[in-house]
């Protein structure tokens, strides 16, 4: 019965690997191994964590660090926008001050020259009343005086007898020929044309002793009243076309001034509004500026001592790894013949067990073998190459071939968690690297595309502002020209003015004064010649002619002046009013393309120096993945491997311990039975 069991047990042997359990040791380094495990996937995991919060805070402080640029630049923009709008305000207020002051003594002029006019109006149409009622008054009294000299009467003695014209005029009342107010109004006449004339009037005033020289006397009053009564009227003629002239030309002004002075004022109200607008923009952004500082301060506390706890755990976790590893280095190494003596039950006689244990030993060998060939694993290869040198070269100790059998394949089990270990601490370094590099590359490349963008966009802006400047001195430069023009058209015309109108002034003082010569020589009675009186009064009539025409065109020409110079005063303050804004204009906008050419430069030095650093990303990456990628297997393939080998050389070890036992159990009962 003992040999059939024994054979049985052999047969059993080789056909089924036999399991066995794994010793106290063997279960402490592997809790060992577990706990290393999941202590570094809990650092994983926690490396993982820690990489996304450290990219919210490097994405959320570079958010907030271009929201504080921009809030900066705009608060920046609307200051310049303010005192844009205020130096607008002021230039306006100006404006409307000098519109208001030019109206107001436009229409102060204009008063007084319409008050003017009224009274020359009353007084010409006094005279001319006057001296139609005397024209009216002396036909009558030169009809009066024909008719009395075709009857021949006692009245034309009387008439006779009179010693002057106002003697002629009193016996006609008292003949009831024309009533006293006529009369009186003849009398006053008559005395009035004898204080115009040097040394009196002898024509008018004397009676020559014949009824003839008194009608012919009253005859020279009918002409000259009617004579003074075209000269009045030519007189107040000139006056209303001067006045109509003069008042034309202020109300245009005032007109032109008001319309102007109206559109100051909707642009003042316009500039207030944009002014206003700029000012509460201005609050709201540096408000959201403060608070965008604020939390900017606030996220780098928390990012600090998130850092800060992630490295303190990180290292805590590094530290409880060392001492794991330590603890299980010093258990493999110290502990192993402590194991074999404690745990081995092999150590029996090897007379009784050298048929078994050999077999055990052949599958042993046979089955590393076939794990190395199905693996292809050189390692394993020798493995069973040295499991069956043992068995050759041995000593006739089974439980010693045993022993050494199972050494070598516990020492490959470890020599493979050590590589398992070291294989999953470089995925993890790999993983890890390859994340934060690629995480650094991404966002590198997204603070270029946003720098690019910045950049062609301030760009843009900045070449805008500079052509708006340019076009902007452009146009004060025409005004310039424009300007100088005009001075030298206003110096020009009033060049000619001065010299035209002294020239007009010349000819009527000389009209007058021929007039006077005239006058004074065909006024005197006592002519030692015959003087051509016809001729002469028509020289007199065409000077007189002469000097209304030569009065009239110097009012002309004095209007045409004050109406130019009005104008050109009227169009040099609209251009220094121009001038003064656009130059303005020039000013800020220079201002903000400099600003902008500064952003411009600090934002391509930003850019330069993150695609340094994009670039060594990109280099460390590419040894990353020369470390990493380039391998013929890959991680999984290689960790499903060599755990199968391991699995194997498990299932080997399970067959050299199912024979230890059997042998045992055989040694024992072969010892019992020689002590029986």
């Amino acid at each position: 019965m003992k040999v059939i069991a024994a054979l049985f047990l052999s047969a059993f042997l080789v056909s089924v690997p036999l399991a066995s359990a794994a010793t106290p040791i063997e279960k402490v380094v592997q809790m060992v191994g577990d706990l290393e495990t999941k202590i570094i996937g809990e650092g994983a995991d926690a490396q993982k964590v820690y990489d996304e919060y450290s990219e919210f805070c490097e994405d959320r402080s570079k958010n907030l660090g271009f929201e504080i640029k921009t809030g900066k630049a705009d608060v920046k923009d609307l200051e310049a926008a303010i005192a844009k709008e205020a130096a607008t305000a002021e230039s306006l207020n100006a404006k409307i001050e000098d519109l208001a002051s030019a109206i107001s003594v436009d229409e102060a002029d204009l008063k007084a020259a319409t008050d003017i006019r009224t009274k020359e109006k009353a007084a010409f149409d006094a005279e001319e009343a006057e001296l139609v009622d005397v024209i009216d008054t002396l036909e009558r009294a030169i009809g009066i005086l024909e008719k009395e000299m075709a009857k021949g009467g006692a009245s034309m003695m009387q008439l006779k007898s009179a010693s002057s014209v106002t003697q002629a005029l009193s016996i006609m009342v008292e003949a009831a020929s024309i009533n006293v107010q006529s009369a009186s109004k003849l009398s006053a006449f008559v005395q009035s044309s004898a204080d115009d004339e040097e040394l009196g009037a002898p024509a008018a005033a004397v009676y020559e002793g014949h009824s003839g020289g008194i009608i012919g006397t009253m005859q020279d009053l009918f002409e000259k009243a009617e004579a003074q009564l075209e000269k009045a009227r030519a007189a107040e003629t000139k006056s209303v076309q001067a006045y109509q002239m003069l008042a034309q030309s202020l109300k245009d002004e005032i007109k032109y001034a008001t319309k102007d002075m109206n559109a100051a004022k909707k642009a003042l109200g316009t500039s207030a509004e944009a002014k206003a607008t700029a000012e509460g923009d201005l609050s709201v952004t540096s408000k959201d500026l403060a608070e965008d500082v604020k939390t900017l301060a606030t996220l780098h506390a928390d990012c600090m001592k998130a850092a800060e706890d992630f490295e303190a755990e990180t290292n805590s976790r590094a530290e409880e790894l060392k001492a794991l590893a330590t603890a299980k280095k010093v258990i493999v190494e110290a502990t192993a013949g402590a194991a074999d003596q404690s745990y081995s039950f092999l150590q029996v006689a090897r007379t009784s067990l050298s048929s078994s244990a050999d077999l055990a030993n052949f599958e042993a060998v046979r089955f590393v073998r076939g794990l190395a060939q199905k693996h292809k694993s050189a390692a394993l290869a020798q493995l069973a190459q040295k499991m069956a040198q043992v068995m050759r070269s041995g000593s006739q100790d089974s439980a010693d071939i045993f022993g050494k059998v199972k050494g070598l394949i516990r020492d490959m089990i470890e020599k493979l968690l050590k590589e398992a270990q070291e294989d999953a601490t470089e995925k993890a370094f790999c993983d890890k690297e390859t994340a934060e590099t690629e995480a650094k590359k991404a966002d590198k490349e997204a603070t270029i595309e946003k720098l690019s963008t910045s950049i062609d966009a301030m760009s843009a802006k900045s070449a805008k502002l500079k052509e708006e400047a340019a076009q902007l001195e452009s146009e004060l430069a025409a005004l310039a020209k424009s300007q100088a023009e005009m001075d030298k058209l206003r110096s020009e015309e009033k060049a000619a003015y001065d010299a035209n109108s002294a020239e007009m002034e010349k000819g009527i003082d000389g009209v007058k004064l021929a007039l006077k010569v005239l006058n004074d020589y065909y006024a005197k009675a006592d002519k030692a010649h015959g003087a051509a009186e016809g001729a002469g009064g028509g020289i007199i009539g065409l000077l007189e002619v002469c000097e209304s025409d030569f009065t009239k065109g110097l009012a002309e020409m004095t209007a045409a002046e004050q109406s130019a110079a009005a104008e050109y005063d009227r169009l040099t303050k609209e251009n220094d009013i121009s001038k003064a804004m656009k130059t303005q204009d020039v000013k800020y906008k220079v201002k903000e393309a400099k600003g902008l050419d500064k952003d411009i430069a600090e934002a391509g030095s930003d850019k330069a120096t993150t695609q340094s650093e994009l670039d060594a990303v990109l280099d460390y990456l590419k040894g990353i993945n020369a470390r990493c990628v380039a391998k013929a297997e890959t991680y999984a393939e290689r960790k499903q491997r060599r755990e199968a080998e391991i699995a194997g050389l498990k299932e080997a070890l399970s067959i050299l311990d199912g024979e230890a036992v059997l042998l045992q159990r055989r040694a024992k009962r072969t010892f019992l039975g020689r002590r029986a």
